[in-house]
């Protein structure tokens, strides 16, 4: 009995499935927003869309794939298939940037060096994917916190509702997120960097790519740092001067 099978790569589906979500956030849930927060928010829910599931797909297929596991292992089938997962998602909120912030080089620079990394993981070395995966699990598993958060600081002016939900999820998500970018993820970084540059790796993940990969991600863990650190210091800013009027 003859079957058909018909192929669909994963990369063009994801990338349609991310623009109508990104379009169904745009002209249904946040119509009655102001443009930019119109803009902001619709990335948001791209952004929520790829962050937790990414991280599940991504824990499952570091599980799955067959012993022995390394840095140096050939991509699994369900490897690749979460790279491409977020190699969409980068694409579309990369076009979000380019289309209506085209001066957030900081935005468009991580994104760039972001899908530097996915792609020549998935397509030009095809091994790796378990330290790459590992990056992607430790940078999105503060993904549904931090899109919360920004939803409700960009409502916080207009939605009593928003303000109160700002402020108590502040001091819990930053905690959170210093944690995991300030402690865990150098520290896995390290481990990636102590493997590679014992040269077990070089003939399957040549020294160019992995040293590259080790300067974009640390380069976004540096970024990550000095972004939460200046929330901290906005969240203490206004009890130093209320402490200071109440001593006067």
């Amino acid at each position: 009995m003859e079957t058909n099978c018909f192929y669909i790569p994963d990369l063009p589906v994801f990338l349609v499935g991310f623009l109508l979500v990104y379009i169904f956030g745009y002209v249904g849930v946040f119509r009655g927003w102001g443009s930019k927060q119109q803009q902001e928010a619709s990335s948001c829910l791209i952004s929520l869309a790829h962050g937790t599931p990414a991280v599940l797909m991504a824990i499952h297929a570091i599980l799955s794939t067959e012993q022995p596991r390394s840095f140096a292992s050939a991509n699994s089938t369900r490897q690749n298939f979460v790279l491409e997962f977020s190699i969409a998602y980068f694409l579309v909120d990369l076009l979000h940037y380019l289309l209506f912030f085209p001066n957030d080089f900081l935005f468009i620079g991580h994104h760039l060096g972001t899908l530097y990394v996915l792609i020549t993981c998935r397509y030009v070395v095809k091994h790796g994917a378990m330290a790459i995966l590992g990056i992607l699990v430790l940078a999105e598993v503060t993904s549904a916190c931090q899109n919360i958060w920004s939803l409700a600081s960009a409502r916080k002016k207009d939605d009593p509702t928003a303000s109160k939900l700002h402020r108590f999820m502040s001091p819990p998500f930053y905690a959170f997120y210093s944690t995991v970018r300030g402690i865990l993820a150098p520290l896995f970084l390290y481990e990636i960097g102590v493997f590679y540059s014992s040269g077990v790796a070089d003939n399957v993940v040549p020294r160019l790519v992995w040293i590259s990969w080790m300067i974009v991600v640390a380069a976004g863990i540096l970024g990550s740092m000095l972004w939460i650190l200046n929330l901290w210091m906005e969240l203490f800013r206004p009890r130093s001067h209320l402490e200071q009027r109440m001593v006067s």
